[in-house]
């Protein structure tokens, strides 16, 4: 393959010694600068796969003049999406003297502005709400740019965040001026419809799709009643001391509690919801990584932003009503063909998606019966709840503590807002609200 020697010395220097199957399929293609529709999965690679090709051909093809096009772009449905993707592109480009500029919510507006509109980057990383808001302010423009990489694209419809997209793509030098690459965990109608609509005849291809892989995972199921289910998961914590566990709730009360229970009983933890301040967010990210902190509790809003190795234990606290989403939790065990232990507690609440789960990976998920010496019963049950200062304003929050202005509207939005005042929220709405959905990837 022909792949730059600068990004050969990034690729040692990552460690990687051989290819894996996503990147033996597309890596061919995509360093001949063709389009690619990627069916793959999280964790096979696919990440290295789109710089890798993107970062060689820039090298074979240096830029005439320095603008303020970038020369790549790469939208990812959430922020730690983004942050997983510019780590990754500074270790395999660190020969390369790549400029690099990610975007996203969470961090400081005008600090983002002033990176974004800087001449001469080469690879612009972020969110779709946030990437908008500087394109439209005219901090940056498309006309000129050469690569496109649309990641997770089926997060994006799940997300709501199509309309956006749509808009960035509508504004993107014409798809036979560019290369354009799109990987998704599924090539539902509706992705291949988009790939169809914006990009040169995109070569197809599928590797190895999430409900088979889940059979590289012991999987466990466990009944229990829902009085019993914070004391079984002690039970399982202590049983397994050196583990690195990853914990999934169903909502942002459930993962506050189970975080507040677990640190009051002797098991430092840490929760990831979408309410999280995002500096807090990567502190505990990179404490879960290096190895820190071994419990992580966490909202399905992360369950595609982690991606960290050595992850021992999957746990599904709660079912998760989606069967899609506990393929996308399991996943964050096992990575790149490791071993891991999805452990699954079926209380009265969700036992109703079991089911849906099991049609969905074409298996039983086996049950362990459940023993008294399993449970924990004697542990502390009153805690305090968490501080407020940990949660970002809401959407209809009057506080605005990121810097950022208020935003015009989003493609499609037809809602007005009247300076000075605040919308009553009791009063009944003049039509259908149409446009995208607000997400933790803005």
């Amino acid at each position: 393959m022909n792949i730059h020697e600068k990004i050969l010395e990034g690729i040692k220097a990552a460690g990687f010694t051989k290819c894996s199957p996503v990147q033996e399929k597309t890596l061919p293609s995509a360093l001949s600068g063709k389009d690619i529709a990627a069916q793959a999965q999280t964790g096979t690679g696919k990440t290295a796969t789109f710089l890798i090709s993107i970062f060689s051909r820039m090298l074979d093809k240096p830029p005439k003049t320095p603008g303020t096009s970038p020369r790549v772009l790469i939208i990812a449905p959430t922020r730690e999406l983004v942050i997983q993707i510019e780590a990754e592109a500074k270790l395999l480009g660190k020969f390369g003297d790549f400029k690099l500029v990610s975007v996203y919510g969470g961090i400081d507006y005008q600090k983002q502005r002033d990176e974004v509109s800087q001449k001469g980057i080469d690879m612009l990383i972020g969110t779709p709400g946030r990437l908008i808001d500087y394109l439209k302010q005219k901090a940056y423009n498309l006309n000129r740019t050469e690569f496109l990489v649309i990641d997770e694209a089926d997060r994006m419809f799940d997300m709501g965040f199509i309309a956006d997209l749509r808009f960035l793509l509508r504004r993107l030098s014409p798809y036979d001026k560019r290369q354009s690459m799109l990987f998704s965990a599924t090539l539902s109608n509706r992705v291949l419809e988009l790939c169809y609509e914006h990009m040169n005849l995109p070569e197809q291809f599928s590797i190895t799709p999430e409900n088979v892989t889940v059979k590289m995972i012991e999987q466990e199921l466990y009944h229990v009643g829902k009085s019993e289910k914070f004391g079984f998961l002690l039970g399982i914590l202590k049983s397994e001391p050196d583990g690195h566990f990853l914990i999934f709730c169903n909502t942002r009360v459930v993962t506050d509690r189970v975080e507040a229970l677990l640190n009051a009983n002797g098991f430092p933890s840490a929760g990831i919801t979408g309410g999280l301040p995002q500096a807090k967010r990567m502190k505990v990210l990179s404490k879960f990584k290096d190895g820190t902190l071994h419990t992580l509790v966490a909202t399905d809003v992360a369950s595609r932003g982690i991606h960290i190795d050595g992850v021992t234990h999957v746990i599904n606290y709660d079912l998760p009503q989606d069967s899609e989403d506990y393929v996308h939790r399991i996943g964050r065990t096992a990575r790149a063909g490791a071993s891991g232990k999805a452990i699954a507690l079926a209380c009265e609440s969700y036992v109703h998606s079991l089911p849906d789960i099991e049609d969905y990976i074409k298996q039983k998920i086996p049950v362990i019966p459940v023993t008294d010496d399993m449970i924990v019963t004697e542990y502390r049950r009153r805690v305090k709840p968490p501080l407020k200062k940990d949660i970002v304003p809401g959407r209809f929050s009057s506080g605005n503590k990121s810097g950022r202005p208020a935003r015009s509207s989003r493609p499609g939005d037809s809602s007005k807002s009247v300076k000075g005042k605040t919308p009553y929220r009791g009063s009944k709405p003049k039509g259908p609200r149409t446009g995208s959905r607000g997400g933790s990837g803005k």
